[in-house]
């Protein structure tokens, strides 16, 4: 599948809004402290994927009632769905320089995902942090995508190729407007 930046400037993808908040104090500090221990953008941004992906638990797998949205806020709470913790990964990403985009699938509902571009690729990769468990088995890989679902087109499920700079709104009003999760799945959108 070929992925589309919604966006033609790739400044676009390292930009920091309300959301993608990579200029907070707490992004920054993650940043720094993942950077200990890594040599190039790869290895950063793969300890910055498997951060999110299992220090930062899916808050359906725990039962965390809160709805996080902002990626300092899912840093600060260390919980989150698919789409908040790819809001974290984004930002984390664009705090090590990294451009990163924010991409979805459609399942029974919208997955989130997110896509970076590593210097000297010519191409997206897409990664999926949203949480390992039986079953699901997401892995940082730029040369075969290790998504935690692939897409089953028979089931009516797609991948979206547009690659975004910054959430899609559908995902982020229904994000901001509930108050807990129940609320949440009231109003997240089944499709983009």
């Amino acid at each position: 599948m070929e992925l589309i930046q919604n966006v033609p400037q790739i400044s676009a993808y390292l930009a920091a809004d309300e959301v993608v908040d990579h200029g907070h104090p707490l992004v920054r500090e993650t940043a720094a402290d993942l950077k200990v221990d890594t040599l190039d953008a790869y290895s950063y941004a793969k300890a910055a994927f498997e951060f999110v992906r299992d220090a930062i638990p899916h808050s359906c797998d725990t039962g965390d009632m809160r709805v996080p949205w902002r990626a300092s806020d899912v840093l600060a709470q260390r919980t989150g769905i698919c789409c908040a913790k790819s809001h974290a990964l984004v930002a984390l990403l664009r705090a090590g320089s990294i451009p990163a985009a924010l991409c979805y699938q459609r399942l029974n509902v919208v997955h989130g995902l997110v896509a970076l571009k590593l210097p000297g690729r010519e191409r997206w990769a897409r990664v999926d942090p949203r949480g390992n468990k039986a079953g699901i088995d997401a892995q940082f890989s730029l040369e075969r995508e290790r998504l935690a679902y692939e897409v089953e087109p028979e089931s009516n499920e797609m991948n979206y190729p547009v690659l975004y700079d910054v959430p899609h709104p559908a995902v982020l009003d229904a994000l901001r407007a509930a108050s807990d999760q129940d609320t949440l799945w009231t109003l997240y959108p089944a499709e983009l």
